[in-house]
């Protein structure tokens, strides 16, 4: 994802095209992006999305688990959602699941306390710095910091209780079809992110070649990245896009049943709410924020814009009822 100047990457990209990865045609998965640091940024941002993938297999793991799934089966599992859903990270956790010592699988072995070297933490700042609601990276970075307190956590679990097995309540296709739909959104967000920064910055970012880039040789590589090339040659807006779109139509039942049941049996999975969360309040022409900027003119004066007034006037008024 080399950025900057363009002889610069001239320059050497015989060399850095050679030891690339190749997508489904053959050509290297390694492209001129943009000026500036729109490289650096990308990149940033292909981790941001990273750590949202991540967390939904954390998630589909632990539904899995709920049903009393052992790691075994859950890898068998996953091995069969590979003709709709394959993944790099979904490859990759099919072998984590099955790894063992001696008897014991591994997975059971690793303290439930995950790392991060900073990129989700640079990517959730800038997508509040440009206001761009990328909501599934800071859910998933959030979810990292939160396993962090191990012993608080421990204090928390015989405070409040541990979780109900969700047995019978979920299906495993129900869980499939919500995860299909959390990473549909997870890559709305991502794109977006990249998309506005963009606009922003003036680095007319092509984002049909960037998901061919990242169809080899990245950790986010999947089939939806394959679908993503086609779809972002027409658009750089995924939810305008009318098989998106019925997609998550189909789908969304499904999201709705697993976060309503992990709710109500206390599982955590911050990203499966936070895509439907984040759907339902960007699909609603007429939002709450009315609410909010009336709060924001009665204390602060910030003036608020009027529904039938298409000038784009900014009012102000005192809220403040008269005592007769």
């Amino acid at each position: 994802m080399p950025g900057g100047n363009i002889e610069a990457y001239n320059s050497v990209k015989v060399y850095l095209e050679s030891i690339a990865a190749k997508d489904k045609n053959g050509h290297a998965c390694c492209a001129y992006i943009g000026t500036e640091g729109s490289g650096h940024f990308v990149k940033m941002v292909h981790n941001g999305i990273e750590y949202v993938e991540m967390q939904l297999l954390a998630e589909v793991y632990a539904l899995l688990t709920s049903k009393g799934h052992n790691p075994s089966e859950i890898a068998n599992i996953l091995e069969a959602w590979k003709s709709s859903t394959n993944s790099y990270l979904l490859g990759i956790t099919i072998d984590i699941l099955r790894k063992k010592e001696g008897e014991e699988w591994l997975i059971h072995k690793i303290m439930d306390k995950a790392g991060n070297k900073g990129t989700g933490n640079w990517t959730t700042i800038s997508t509040a710095e440009l206001g761009v609601p990328s909501t599934m990276i800071a859910s998933a970075l959030f979810a990292r910091y939160a396993s962090f307190y191990k012993k608080e956590r421990l204090t928390a679990s015989n405070n409040f209780g541990e979780n109900k097995m969700i047995e019978n309540e979920l299906s495993d296709d129900d869980i499939l079809k919500s995860y299909h739909f959390a990473r549909i959104i997870n890559h709305y967000q991502g794109f977006k992110l990249i998309s506005d920064a963009s606009n922003t910055y003036n680095w007319q970012l092509n984002l049909s070649e960037l998901a061919r880039v990242w169809t080899n040789g990245c950790i986010i590589k999947s089939d939806l990245m394959e679908d993503l090339v086609s779809v972002f040659k027409s658009t750089n807006n995924l939810l305008s896009d009318a098989g998106i779109v019925e997609s998550l139509n189909t789908l969304k039942p499904f999201i709705k049943k697993v976060v309503a049941q992990s709710v109500i049996n206390e599982y955590p999975v911050p990203c499966l709410i936070d895509s439907i969360s984040f759907l339902n309040n960007f699909s609603k022409a007429n939002s709450s924020a009315n609410i909010i900027q009336a709060q924001r003119d009665y204390f602060g004066a910030h003036t608020y814009q009027r529904i039938n007034d298409e000038s784009g006037k900014f009012y102000h008024t005192n809220w403040k009822q008269q005592s007769n």
